[in-house]
């Protein structure tokens, strides 16, 4: 059963909607501990959109479970990483215009850069993952750079619709993850995420973490977020059970 990242920015989303206090971020961590959470994410944006620098300080005392820090590969957002050195840092791309991360990290591209971001994380002793999109050129390249996990980029694999487009893309996931296996990382995903699509996801051989957000904090309305990362805990499981027969567009339903 792959461990249950909890992304708890658009909590703070909303709480910058009114420039006030509340809903407080470390409240949002607390209640994902006490539901199940294996670890909480948090990414903070170079323009400060959701997650604040205090909310990093203050989650890195109180957060008992992982804490993975997503970040782009900007010299400021790595000093605050090496200074508060949470347990994994995942590198991703990072536009101001988009609402939400569009893509994966193209490695290839920005190696250079992504090198010494890598080693100044590297050297206080935090865990590295890239953030990239299911091709095998991006996954060998993450090896190249020492990487210990990719996270595969499962945006176009939840916006597909059902049936052959679900499936093109779930094929994509599965060859980068056997890519990822082979080349001795961990193999984490995320991105559009829900109580529907993640269980094929969940099912990929050796997939270590799912890094999930928006679907959690959405249904945490209506039912509570203690409940709804529990809920979510409950599909990674029924995902561990006998393997997929069923086609991938077969989510699970709550």
């Amino acid at each position: 059963m792959p461990r249950l990242g909890v992304n708890i920015d658009h909590v703070a989303t909303i709480r910058q909607a009114r420039g006030g206090r509340e809903p407080d971020p470390v409240w949002a961590a607390v209640l994902s501990e006490l539901g199940g959470a294996d670890g909480i994410t948090i990414h903070l944006r170079e323009d400060r959109r959701h997650i604040q620098d205090r909310d990093l300080y203050v989650l890195r005392e109180t957060v008992r479970v992982r804490l993975n820090l997503e970040l782009a590969a900007n010299s400021e957002i790595v000093s605050l990483a090496v200074k508060h050195r949470p347990d994994q840092v995942t590198f991703v791309p990072e536009r101001r215009e988009e609402l939400t991360t569009e893509g994966g990290l193209d490695v290839i591209r920005h190696r250079d850069r992504v090198a010494e971001a890598i080693a100044r994380c590297r050297e206080v002793g935090i865990g590295i993952a890239l953030f990239i999109d299911p091709d095998v050129a991006q996954v060998e390249a993450s090896r190249a750079l020492g990487a210990d996990a990719v996270e595969l980029h499962t945006g176009r694999y939840a916006d597909a619709a059902d049936g052959e487009p679900r499936n093109k893309e779930f094929e994509s996931l599965r060859i980068a993850g056997e890519c990822c296996v082979r080349c001795g990382m961990a193999l984490h995903a995320g991105h559009g995420l829900n109580y529907q699509n993640v269980h094929p996801v969940a099912r990929l051989d050796r997939m270590a973490e799912l890094n999930i957000g928006h679907s959690i904090v959405s249904r945490s309305i209506f039912v509570g977020l203690e409940r709804a990362v529990r809920e979510m805990k409950a599909c990674l499981g029924q995902a561990s059970e006998p393997p997929l027969t069923s086609s991938p567009s077969k989510g699970l339903h709550l």
